[in-house]
């Protein structure tokens, strides 16, 4: 089994954008975080961030015949982009969303997810934690089908 986890804009600086919301640690512990969780469940895994949605765009793209499923922080393209929805509904691969921060406790603009629409799981307000319930959920997801 191999999963793509893939982050949006901002995400590389974590640990310095407003920590109150997104926490003190950094994104290499984010990648720690995945590559450790998917080390202990015999998953193959691909991390990609960009601040690009062209870029993520692409990535979603290529998961197609190289992924079983998709992991996905689209970070402030979540409330923007049919971009990147309609590359989920294209590639047709399960995904779940993830948040760092309880998005559906912020601003009025935050609570449309293009992305989620695509997704059969959002995990929000977890912290990174939401990345390795992430993984673990795709992973019994995956099996059932």
């Amino acid at each position: 089994m191999k999963l793509f986890v893939l982050n949006g804009p901002n995400l590389n600086l974590l640990g310095v954008r407003e920590p109150e919301l997104y926490g003190k640690q950094n994104y290499a512990a984010l990648t720690a975080l995945v590559e450790d969780t998917c080390r202990q469940e015999g998953i193959d895994v691909e991390i990609f961030q960009s601040n690009h949605e062209g870029a993520l765009v692409d990535k979603i793209q290529s998961a197609l015949g190289q992924a079983d499923g998709i992991v996905i922080n689209p970070a402030a393209y979540t409330h923007t982009s049919v971009a990147i929805l309609d590359a989920l509904k294209a590639v047709a691969l399960p995904a779940v969303e993830v948040h760092i921060s309880d998005v559906s406790k912020r601003e009025d603009f935050r609570q449309v997810s293009y992305a989620g629409m695509a997704c059969v799981k959002t995990y929000m307000g977890l912290g990174l934690e939401g990345y390795r319930q992430a993984i673990l959920y795709l992973k019994d997801y995956l099996k059932g089908q």
